[in-house]
């Protein structure tokens, strides 16, 4: 398999400025990303893109390999063609870079579903949500399914709406965790889609391909999805990180 990973990076996030180079225990938060994409059996090559030499320079500083791209992308799918564009690889792994501790597993299942069925254009991964605060948090995105695992649509609202709340202890939902596996080809053209209103609405890229009758096919993992949108998710993630370095310490 010809599976590259790039992880979009920018400095300007609205709700919290300079994310990537955030510390998390010793590293920073896209050091964490890197190296968690890198450490897949699957990815062949893992690289950063991003618009802002601070982030490029923190890269480089701990060995990784960085690109700078355009300043003008309006989203990070965009800036994900921009690179693609240029490699030579069959599956393009788009990490976003607030998935510190993206687990190995998570990648290879969700590349899995691109190579067992040819006409897949696209793949993600779901982690299922049992508690109700994580469930009304417009900050967790949700995916509800069909049948078959494919998606019916994405959203920061709590979806499915429970007309009545599931006993517990029960799955309450899915929270869609921010990796896409694509085929090459396939981001290019999806890149060069023009924007669709229920995107623009959600802030959701990936509602640009179920708008223009793509399918997306969603793999639940077991992933603890540790995602850093605002400040306050820092302290879940050093909680994370301290976890983790006493397992490969003392496990």
């Amino acid at each position: 398999m010809s599976v590259v990973a790039i992880i979009p990076a920018r400095y300007g996030s609205t709700r919290f400025p300079g994310k990537p180079l955030a510390r998390i225990g010793t590293k920073p938060m896209i050091q964490h990303v890197y190296e968690s994409a890198a450490s897949a059996e699957v990815v062949r090559r893992t690289l950063v893109a991003t618009d802002d030499a601070r982030i490029l320079d923190a890269v480089r500083a701990f060995g990784g390999e960085a690109v700078m791209t355009s300043g003008e992308h309006p989203s990070g799918t965009d800036r994900l063609a921009e690179v693609a564009a240029g490699l030579d690889a069959e599956w393009i792994v788009n990490v976003q870079g607030d998935l510190p501790f993206v687990q190995p597993e998570t990648i290879r299942a969700s590349a899995d579903c691109l190579v067992r069925d040819p006409a897949v254009p696209m793949a993600t991964a779901c982690t299922p949500i049992t508690s109700e605060n994580e469930f009304l948090d417009r900050n967790a995105v949700k995916v509800v399914t069909d049948r078959q695992g494919f998606a019916c649509y994405f959203s920061r609202a709590p979806i499915p709406l429970h007309r009545e709340p599931p006993a517990r202890p029960a799955v309450w939902g899915h929270r869609h965790l921010g990796i896409y596996v694509y085929r090459r080809d396939f981001l290019l053209r999806f890149a060069a889609m023009p924007a669709a209103e229920l995107e623009v609405t959600e802030g959701l890229e990936q509602l640009r391909a179920l708008y223009h009758g793509y399918r997306i096919r969603v793999v639940e993992v077991a992933d603890p999805g540790v995602e850093v949108n605002t400040p306050d998710d820092i302290e879940r993630a050093e909680a994370c990180w301290t976890s983790l370095y006493a397992e490969r310490c003392h496990g």
